[in-house]
């Protein structure tokens, strides 16, 4: 399988991505650690075609995505 890509954890319409954070724990030691969009893999209208394409839950809910039916 090999490394993971970073695409693969990125919204096809508006580009949101990994970020990285802190991990705190309860002594308040701190480390760096991911956060992920929450992806969803819809089959939508894309470019006059219908596919299949990673989107971001905030764009579903906005209505930036036409899915097809």
């Amino acid at each position: 399988m090999g490394r993971r890509s970073s695409v693969a954890y990125v919204c096809e319409i508006c580009g949101k991505g990994r970020v990285i954070g802190m991990k705190v724990s309860h002594a308040h030691n701190k480390s760096k650690r991911p956060f992920y969009p929450n992806l969803k893999s819809v089959k939508a209208r894309f470019d006059k075609t219908t596919r299949r394409i990673k989107v971001c839950t905030r764009c579903i809910r906005s209505g930036w995505v036409q899915k097809a039916v």
